[in-house]
């Protein structure tokens, strides 16, 4: 079973993914951009490069999910594999900067793929207020300097996203206990494992 934990910065994902570890502890434990040694390098240019082309990177993101389905994904198949992030954000972030069609990211990431996708993506859905209260309580990165309205139009494209791709979505609200999540989650991996 491949599961993918989506939602926009500081919904809690990492905390999530880390729970989950101790959880399945036979699990595949990966991540997307970043989840392979190239993963590493092409995150390492998308972050802290000037690219000029949103189309540069988005295929170098293409080229890291590719890789990724080439090393993580498909060897481990028969295993749970539990992802911070998946083909679900790559859609969404392009989705929101409209340079490529709906139906070209769709081939385009069915082509990167091989057409596998997460089975079930749990989305941690954060309110406007919530998100801007977490927002208040550190010093924000390059994608969360792009402001409230950005962030909550990227959680609207992860639904989309995960709608185009036909993929289970599971919502929740990241407002609650840290634990009460976790339990759902957990929960829900274990009826349908």
């Amino acid at each position: 079973m491949y599961v993918a934990l989506e939602g926009i910065d500081t919904a809690g994902k990492s905390t999530q993914v880390a729970l989950l570890r101790h959880a399945f502890s036979d699990a595949v434990i990966t991540k997307e951009p970043g989840g392979t040694s190239l993963g590493v390098k092409i995150r390492d240019i998308v972050l802290h490069h000037k690219l000029h082309s949103s189309k540069a990177e988005f295929l170098l993101f293409l080229a890291d999910r590719a890789e990724h389905t080439t090393q993580i994904i498909k060897p481990n198949k028969e295993k749970l594999i539990i992802s911070d992030r998946s083909v679900v954000s790559g859609i969404a972030y392009a989705l929101v900067k409209g340079d490529i069609s709906a139906t070209a990211l769709l081939h385009m990431n069915r082509f990167a793929t091989d057409g596998i996708y997460p089975q079930t993506v749990f989305l941690l859905q954060l309110t406007q207020d919530e998100l801007e209260y977490r927002l208040s309580q550190k010093k924000l990165d390059g994608i969360e300097s792009r402001g409230i309205s950005y962030l909550l139009s990227i959680q609207d494209a992860l639904i989309q996203a995960a709608q185009m791709l036909e993929i289970e979505l599971v919502t929740i609200n990241a407002s609650e206990p840290v634990d009460t999540i976790s339990r759902s989650i957990i929960t829900h991996i274990k009826e349908h494992q």
